[in-house]
């Protein structure tokens, strides 16, 4: 597709309902990676399709949650006319369990050195640092952090987390460090069995 424009980056809702519309039908499952928006999950929603979909940015506004509620509250733009969509239904998210991801949400919102310096004492307890770090060298050369600008300081912090660790996964759910409640774990364990069916 060459020269196609997506207003401020979105898919219309009509360009979506035509490919849900020839590849499922009602009751499906529709798959959404990345989320983003919630337009996916917005028509499918419409069209009476379950849907899983997955996102781990923030999108603040454009929140896909706050998209879904809308919908379930009868929104009456995109493909809702063309559908007789009067609102109904319900959804679940779930939110990941925040690792590493925690400790980089912390960086981005201090607002001084000794904020940060008392994070990288925090991290060095219980964050999951890159093994290329070794944080003793980082506390014997702390002069040259310091000599940082506060923003290098904040990307140098988040540069030394291991992003691989951003969230808990699944196969330490029981690991008790990550004080996962056995109400969560059920949960995650009834989730992950759906998938696998």
């Amino acid at each position: 597709m060459r020269n196609v424009e997506l207003k401020r980056g979105k898919k219309p809702e009509q360009l979506l309902k035509r490919i849900i519309d020839l590849s499922t039908k009602e009751g499906d499952i529709v798959l959404d990676f990345h989320l983003g928006s919630g337009t996916t999950a917005a028509v499918a929603h419409k069209m009476k399709r379950q849907y899983l979909g997955i996102e781990q940015l923030d999108y603040g506004n454009n929140d896909s949650v706050k998209r879904l509620k809308n919908v379930i509250d009868g929104d009456s733009s995109g493909i809702s006319k063309s559908v007789n969509w009067q609102g109904g239904g319900s959804f679940i998210y779930l939110e990941l369990l925040k690792n590493n991801q925690q400790y980089i949400n912390e960086i981005q919102t201090a607002t001084k050195t000794e904020q940060l310096k008392k994070l990288w004492a925090q991290m060095q307890q219980s964050a999951f640092i890159s093994y290329k770090v070794l944080p003793q060298k980082i506390n014997t050369e702390i002069k040259e952090f310091e000599a940082l600008s506060f923003e290098e300081q904040q990307r140098f912090l988040v540069e030394v987390l291991d992003k691989n660790l951003l969230y808990v996964n699944y196969s330490e759910i029981n690991d008790a460090t990550n004080k996962v409640c056995e109400a969560d774990k059920e949960l995650n364990v009834k989730f992950y069995s759906l998938l696998s069916k």
